[in-house]
């Protein structure tokens, strides 16, 4: 199976239409009318992926988050991601993204979030054409709000969760949104979450909602790292014989202390 027709399987899953209008999701790098030799699925483009990609075999890689998202105005080695440029061609790698698309898409980043924390009935947050912004969807059962955010912290693997106050009520109703999700706390809380689960959040936000709603931060690379896990449903699904690998370079660059 050629390249091509492997992104043209994850765009049939996430049509390019549904991303951001400040993304740059689709190919990033490479030939497509060649044979894929094997893909390795990850989060972020670094060095080290492009360098594990090559070791598996793989010259095709798929990631979340786009290598170019702004406009390059030399190809050297100032930038990682002109570093990267140049490796993945040294390699001959393709580079595929899927971001927003897939953010925006059913059964897509938000969906996996939904699905790891046991919501169901769930529905888009903020509705838009065929896609979506967010999910918000329910407990089988009512929660603590304590224990519902430690079991987002474990789920997640968090090593720091930040929370405002909240309030003292159980939480059933649960919006998330990956990635940095702040643009849908208003959402949320008209749409009558007790608690909104996402991956970055704005300072200021954090104030005003005490009896509103639980906002629990689970951090931006925790709240996307299972993205790689639809990619490889898609691709083993519509794309036989394509070998695919879980990349095992951890690329959050954050460090805890």
């Amino acid at each position: 199976m050629k390249i091509k027709e492997v992104a043209e399987a994850l765009e049939r899953f996430a049509p390019l239409p549904l991303q951001e209008d400040y993304d740059n999701a689709g190919l990033q790098i490479g030939l497509t009318e060649v044979e894929a030799s094997g893909a390795l699925l990850c989060l972020d483009v670094t060095e080290a992926v492009i360098e594990e990609a090559a070791a598996k075999g793989c010259n095709l890689i798929v990631a979340h988050h786009p290598l170019l998202f702004r406009g390059l105005k030399q190809v050297s080695d100032t930038t990682q991601v002109e570093r990267c440029v140049r490796l993945a061609i040294q390699r001959d790698i393709a580079i595929y993204a899927a971001h927003t698309n897939l953010d925006n898409a059913r059964g897509g980043v938000n969906y996996e979030i939904a699905e790891r924390l046991g919501l169901h009935d769930v529905d888009f947050l903020r509705p838009e054409g065929e896609g979506g912004s967010g999910l918000i969807g329910h407990l089988a059962i009512p929660e603590d709000p304590y224990s519902f955010l430690k079991r987002a912290k474990d789920t997640f693997a968090a090593l720091c969760l930040k929370h405002n106050q909240g309030p003292a009520r159980p939480v059933q109703t649960i919006a998330v949104c990956g990635g940095s999700g702040d643009f849908l706390l208003s959402d949320a809380i008209a749409a009558g979450a007790d608690a909104f689960v996402t991956g970055e959040m704005h300072y200021h936000d954090y104030f005003d909602h005490e009896q509103e709603i639980q906002i629990a931060v689970i951090g931006h690379y925790q709240s996307e790292q299972f993205t790689n896990e639809i990619f490889k449903t898609i691709i083993a699904e519509r794309c036989e014989g394509v070998k695919c690998f879980l990349t095992q370079t951890n690329t959050n660059p954050i460090i805890y202390l």
